[in-house]
């Protein structure tokens, strides 16, 4: 497996499966996962192109388990579709093009926006959920999309390219506003949408970085992701989602820590 040792191999393959399985719950796997590889001591903006590829597999595995959802809103889908993809791909751009002294200030500046996200999800999902209730019998493909949906999709799409982390927390977010329709509607929409980014930002990564790519971690984080997803859907919905959340959230600080010390020692 070449420069990794097996215990790490072990560690990433462990955090994989960890990140499925709050993938599944509460969202925001991305804040398991690249700490622990950037705390290994990989480049960031590596970690990023590697971590993303991984979480591929465990995000087919979660939009497989939304498909009937999804049949409810075919059109709804189509029409999002593009701004998701070209978002994805502005992003993917955007992630090779900056320089990595400029990433290693970013990327703490992200973290820290997604767990600010994480940490007011109950929130937005009460808030979601009780605008649902008032919109049960309505779905997303009988209405006018708003223009400003677009926009905040391809921006999302953007964010997700880039960084990954949290993008599902914040499509549900603004499903849950904009969109008529079930919870579980936004929710699958938000699980392909943001498995379309990270198809498109993995395919950039294959085609202009693939230097960049660590295989065995991408094998590592795919493995174990896929494995969480499906432990995720059958026991981790049991488990509390303050105790996940709350996991993501003590890991997110700790990488914010340890690359701020790099950054300033």
């Amino acid at each position: 497996m070449g420069e990794w040792e097996l215990w790490q191999l072990a560690l990433i393959f462990l955090s994989g499966l960890w990140a499925g399985t709050i993938n599944t719950v509460v969202g925001s796997g991305t804040l398991v996962t690249f700490p622990v590889l950037v705390s290994m001591g990989m480049n960031p903006v590596n970690a990023v192109v590697s971590n993303a590829m991984g979480l591929v597999a465990g995000g087919f595995s979660g939009a497989y388990g939304y498909r009937e959802e999804l049949k409810t809103v075919p059109r709804t889908f189509l029409r999002l579709l593009p701004a998701s993809l070209v978002g994805g791909l502005c992003g993917a751009a955007l992630l090779l093009n900056v320089p990595d002294d400029v990433f290693d200030w970013v990327a703490p500046a992200l973290i820290v926006f997604a767990l600010v996200l994480v940490i007011f999800q109950p929130r937005l999902s009460a808030a979601v959920k009780a605008r649902a209730g008032s919109t049960q019998l309505r779905t997303p493909d009988h209405q006018q999309l708003s223009p400003l949906l677009y926009v905040l999709v391809f921006l999302t799409g953007t964010y997700g390219g880039f960084f990954t982390a949290a993008q599902g927390v914040i499509l549900f977010a603004i499903f849950g506003v904009m969109l008529f329709g079930s919870l579980q509607q936004s929710n699958a929409l938000k699980v392909v949408l943001t498995l379309v980014v990270n198809v498109v930002a993995a395919l950039s990564y294959l085609v202009f970085a693939w230097d960049r790519i660590s295989w065995p971690v991408v094998l590592m984080v795919a493995a174990g992701s896929t494995l969480g997803g499906w432990i995720g859907g059958r026991v981790g919905r049991k488990l509390s989602p303050a105790v996940l959340r709350g996991t993501i959230v003590v890991i997110g600080l700790v990488a914010v820590v340890s690359m701020g010390y790099k950054l300033f020692a």
